[in-house]
């Protein structure tokens, strides 16, 4: 309890200090550039570099605004900031599993003291951190266990919604401990989502480390797109599966239709508006995608037999008859999570190398199959 309300007074000094910043002990570094990212931005604001959460989940009509300053700094606040976070952090705790590749990239992986549902990470590095007890388990993202988050006494918490009034926030806030959204995975292009590494790397002072590597995901991306842009052959290509009768499959304008489209590949339903799933029922999909040339990412499926013992019509694709459908979900990590959710968005330079492999093999003879594979 002593611990408790020494949290709440923390986070009452943080809230009313009205201070001027004046002689920081570390100075924060330049200026951070994004390209790509459209769901965040870094800008200098009232004397405070200022981390603008402007998309924390689809359809959002608030964002947030966080004050990086450094540690030892006397720190003010505004009405328009919503934390003051002193950097560098030495204690972090992240919901999702998409952050785990950045905190690894830049060698931090020691830094994360808890995550929820711990069986969901695949990293074999940060799986050893948790098979020793370095990192603990604080429950469901929107449930996290407050008394043990209290216990680990994280400088930050590092948190996704999928919509706004996540109740768990508010507890955690009145602790004293920062919470900063996250909205990585609400990024349509595939470097926009990687470029996030850079939200990881200003709160480590690690920009140029976070810079360098996203330089080169992104170099290895665009000389990929640019070798297939050299060809002019468009396989056609079919995605998704049924759940319950219903067939779930990218939107045109999503993250998994542009490695398509940037595959060189005539996703059949490029043309759909939006940015998340399509629902259509089977015999709008066997109307149209019977005889596209692949099919990527069948749900849930590892194998042609599974498949076809789930629903008999699945046979009559073409992509079925001459074997020609890849899955993401074959490699999985020590408890059963999907590498692929976990790291693809980070590595989208990957991803697009596994594509280009999938629909133009002869372009890139040499490489094997990363996060795809073939049914078996």
């Amino acid at each position: 309890m002593i611990k408790f309300f020494g949290l709440i007074v923390v986070g009452c000094l943080l809230i009313s200090c009205k201070q001027e910043i004046k002689n920081p002990k570390v100075q924060l570094e330049t200026k951070t550039t994004i390209k790509y990212a459209k769901g965040f931005k870094v800008i200098e604001e009232n004397g405070l570099k200022i981390i603008h959460i402007k998309n924390p989940w689809p359809g959002a009509t608030e964002s947030f605004k966080y004050a990086i300053v450094p540690k030892g700094s006397i720190t003010h606040t505004t009405p328009n900031i919503d934390a003051v976070i002193p950097v560098p952090i030495e204690k972090i705790v992240v919901t999702s599993t998409t952050h785990i590749p950045s905190l690894e990239m830049l060698g931090l992986e020691n830094k994360l003291v808890g995550f929820p549902n711990l069986d969901y990470i695949s990293s074999e590095k940060t799986r050893k951190l948790i098979d020793n007890g370095t990192i603990k388990e604080l429950g469901k993202n929107e449930d996290l266990n407050t008394e043990v988050l209290i216990d680990l006494q994280p400088d930050v918490v590092i948190t996704f919604a999928v919509k706004g009034g996540n109740k768990t926030v508010s507890t955690i806030q009145k602790t004293g401990i920062p919470v900063m959204y996250n909205g990585d995975w609400t990024e349509t292009h595939p470097l926009g989502k990687a470029e996030w590494i850079k939200f990881f790397g200003i709160l480590f002072n690690k920009k140029r480390e976070a810079d360098s590597i996203f330089s080169e995901i992104e170099k290895s991306y665009n000389q990929v797109k640019e070798l297939v842009a050299t060809t002019s052959s468009k396989p056609t290509v079919l995605s998704g599966a049924m759940y319950k009768d219903i067939w779930y499959m990218p939107q045109g304008n999503s993250w998994a239709a542009r490695f398509i489209d940037d595959a060189n590949g005539a996703y059949l339903w490029q043309d759909s508006e939006g940015t998340g799933s399509l629902s259509l029922n089977l015999e709008t999909v066997l109307d149209k995608g019977r005889n596209a040339q692949i099919w990527i990412g069948p749900g849930q499926f590892s194998d042609y037999e599974k498949l076809q013992e789930s629903h008999s019509v699945y046979a009559e694709f073409d992509a079925f008859q001459n074997k020609n459908i890849y899955t993401f979900n074959a490699k999985k990590g020590a408890n059963g999570g999907v590498l692929y959710y976990e790291l693809a968005p980070n590595r989208p330079d990957i991803v697009l190398k596994d594509m280009v492999k999938i629909l133009h093999p002869e372009l890139l003879p040499e490489y094997e199959l990363f996060f795809f594979s073939p049914l078996k």
